[in-house]
């Protein structure tokens, strides 16, 4: 049974890789879990970049395990796709989603149903025992809403409307979630990648 240690920190992450990928990998690790420290500074100028930076920087210190990491954002195309790749510091790293999300809402403010369009996309880095790297990317697409709603996800799932589903993806269930979301989707994109080798 291979050891799979994610390059994340954030739990609600953790509960999603879990959920996805425990048929495959039943022992997922959190950073913390595995007693790996190391701060990685995301400069790359793409998702895949910057998921392959922390899981470069996770993998020379834990050489016999899969080493996963993702690098995710919020692409709002009428903000010319910001925050983008920086979604995480948007604001500051410190500023809470909270303020972010009403930041994000006022800047739409007046902005027409049509044109609210958006979209979270995630990208997937592996970085094998062997050294064998790859990287896999989805998305998911819905638009921004008026107001934040739902309790569930994190980050900007308050905004973020599915129109398909009538929901933002924080009034999904997580189970609801994982199937439709960008990181869902990458995840399962990477299982099958995995399989494959």
């Amino acid at each position: 049974m291979e050891e799979v240690i994610f390059a994340t920190g954030n739990e609600g992450k953790m509960r999603e890789i879990r959920s996805i990928l425990a048929d495959t990998y039943p022992k997922i690790l959190s950073m913390k879990e595995a007693g790996i420290r190391t701060e990685v500074t995301e400069d790359g100028k793409t998702y895949e970049e910057n998921a392959l930076m922390k899981a470069r920087a996770v993998a020379a210190m834990a050489t016999e395990a899969i080493v996963m990491a993702d690098d995710s954002g919020l692409e709002v195309d009428f903000l010319n796709r910001e925050p983008g790749i920086y979604s995480a510091r948007y604001m500051g790293e410190s500023t809470s989603y909270r303020i972010k999300n009403a930041n994000l809402i006022s800047r739409m403010e007046g902005v027409p149903e049509e044109k609210r369009t958006a979209r979270f996309v995630c990208a997937i880095a592996a970085v094998l025992p062997d050294g064998r790297e790859m990287t896999v990317r989805a998305a998911i697409e819905g638009r921004i809403g008026y107001e934040e709603k739902g309790e569930g996800g994190f980050g900007y799932d308050p905004i973020f409307f599915v129109p398909e589903l009538g929901k933002t993806t924080a009034e999904l269930t997580e189970e609801e979630k994982n199937l439709v979301s960008h990181r869902g989707k990458a995840l399962r994109l990477m299982k099958e990648e995995l399989k494959k080798l």
